[in-house]
């Protein structure tokens, strides 16, 4: 089943349906009083995380929607998230491309004016969210990447993790002649409604961080980032581990030489 075939089929929802489009005169109306922001939590097999992550978010009384995308877990993920906020539950795991790509979807039918990814395993604070919107005020830009490596080099990862990251970010600069950003495989991040609009019709499926920011950066979308504090992990283990950040990297760096060549064409 592909995600578009997901989304025309309504998957299952907690507390509401998936909304209409609203009429044009409804969207200004919004975004004239105050813009609507949707958090995105991708979700496989939290159910350690995902409620203390939501409750969270609902303790800082944030003006912002949530939805959860659980993506075909095998434990209580959607039984904790169905409750507490509105919740997809997909019929089977899409990955991280799908899951997200299902909510990018969920905010574009429901007129969002911004969506936000985020983590629904603890590592992204959901105070996070503030810093990208007002970097998003003083200095707009489509996406908006929450960077872990700006803040006094604060957060410590493996040497091979940095030295991908630092290559991904170069490489992307140099094939689309922008600024490299410092964390280009981040998971959080702002999305503008232009943003939204593109990716809900495309969206990566492999490495869906840094491979959106070349999809992006070759349909001349802008990109910047702003500091944010990111936790470690609190439960399970990282799929990226060992020697898989090199092997990682390599195919990243092709899918972004891939996509620079599609540009040039």
């Amino acid at each position: 089943m592909t995600i578009g075939q997901i989304a025309n089929d309504q998957p299952e929802i907690g507390k509401s349906v998936l909304p209409g489009y609203r009429s044009s005169v409804a969207m200004a109306t919004a975004i004239a009083a105050e813009p609507r922001v949707l958090l995105i939590l991708p979700c496989f097999n939290e159910e350690e995380m995902v409620g203390d992550v939501l409750d969270e978010i609902d303790n800082l009384a944030l003006d912002y929607d949530t939805v959860v995308v659980d993506d075909g877990s095998s434990d209580a993920t959607y039984d904790i998230a169905r409750p507490i906020t509105k919740t997809v539950r997909l019929p089977h795991n899409l990955g991280i491309g799908g899951a997200v790509q299902t909510g990018i979807k969920y905010a574009e039918r429901a007129g969002y004016d911004f969506c936000v990814q985020i983590d629904g395993d603890g590592q992204h604070p959901p105070e996070g969210v503030a810093a990208l919107l007002k970097a998003y005020r003083e200095a707009p830009s489509d996406i908006i990447i929450g960077s872990r490596y700006l803040l006094n080099d604060t957060f410590r990862s493996t040497w091979s993790r940095r030295l991908g990251s630092q290559l991904i970010a170069a490489t992307l600069g140099w094939l689309f002649h922008t600024e490299p950003v410092t964390d280009p495989t981040s998971g959080m991040r702002l999305m503008n409604r232009k943003a939204i609009a593109f990716f809900a019709r495309r969206y990566p499926q492999d490495f869906p961080e840094p491979i959106s920011l070349a999809w992006a950066l070759r349909k001349g979308l802008t990109v910047s980032e702003t500091p944010v504090e990111m936790r470690p992990r609190y439960t399970g283990r990282s799929s990226i581990y060992g020697l898989k950040p090199i092997a990682y990297m390599l195919r990243v760096l092709g899918y972004i030489a891939l996509a620079r060549i599609a540009r040039m064409r």
